[in-house]
C-alpha cells in the first residue's frame, strides 16, 4: 500500500510539472504563442483539475497545431456520498475569457453512481458554455500515462517495478465514463517514477 501511495505522488507531481498551468496554457492560445488552426465542432478533455492543461489538450495543440471552437475541460469528483442530485452535479468555471470556447466544468458524483460523461455534459446549458455545445458529434480526448523505471532514487527498484506492475490494474476509462468510443482519442505520454 505504501507502494502504491509513493507512486502516485510521484506520479501526480511529475504529470503536473508536464501539464503546466492551464491559465498559462489558455494565455498563450489566445495571445497566438501557440500558433493553431480552429477546427469546428467539439472537444471535450478530461482532466484531474482547473489547474493543469490537460496532457491530451496540450498533445494536440503542440503537435497537430490545432484546436476546437468548443473546448470543455472536464473533472470528475467522486464525493462521499452515495449519489449526488441532479441540480449540483455539475458547475461551470470561468477561465478568465468569455469568447474563446473554453471552459472548465467539475461534475460530482456519488461513490455509488457511475459517471456517465456524455449525459451529464447534456445538462449544461449554452449560456454556460459560450454557446452551444455539439455534443452528438464531441470528440473525447483520454491522457495515457505510461510509467517507466527511471534512474533518479525516488523509490527502491523492486518498488518501482512494483507500482508499474500495479498500475495496468486499471478499468478502461472510456468504458468507466460512458464515452462513445468511436469518437474517443486516447493520447499518450511517459513519466518515469
Amino acid at each position: 500500500m505504501t507502494t502504491w501511495q509513493r507512486g502516485r505522488e510521484l506520479v501526480t507531481a511529475q504529470r503536473a510539472r508536464q501539464e503546466g498551468p492551464l491559465s498559462e496554457f489558455i494565455d498563450h492560445l489566445r495571445t497566438g504563442q501557440e500558433p493553431t488552426l480552429r477546427a469546428p465542432g467539439t472537444a471535450v478533455f478530461l482532466n484531474r483539475d482547473k489547474e493543469t492543461a490537460p496532457l491530451a489538450m496540450r498533445a494536440n495543440v503542440e503537435h497537430n497545431h490545432v484546436r476546437h471552437e468548443q473546448v470543455v475541460i472536464l473533472s470528475i469528483k467522486t464525493e462521499p456520498v452515495p449519489r449526488v442530485p441532479a441540480d449540483q452535479r455539475i458547475a461551470v468555471v470561468d477561465l478568465g475569457y468569455a469568447d474563446d470556447g473554453i471552459i472548465h466544468v467539475t461534475a460530482r458524483f456519488g461513490y455509488m453512481e457511475t459517471p456517465d460523461v456524455p449525459g451529464t455534459l447534456a445538462m449544461l446549458r449554452p449560456a454556460e458554455t459560450e454557446g452551444p455545445l455539439q455534443l452528438d458529434q464531441a470528440s473525447y480526448f483520454l491522457s495515457k500515462i505510461e510509467l517507466r523505471r527511471g534512474k533518479a532514487p525516488t523509490m527502491a527498484p523492486w518498488r518501482k517495478r512494483l507500482f508499474i506492475a500495479t498500475s495496468y490494474i486499471t478499468a478502461d476509462a472510456a468504458e468507466y465514463f460512458s464515452l462513445p468510443r468511436d469518437r474517443t482519442v486516447i493520447m499518450g505520454s511517459q513519466i518515469e517514477v
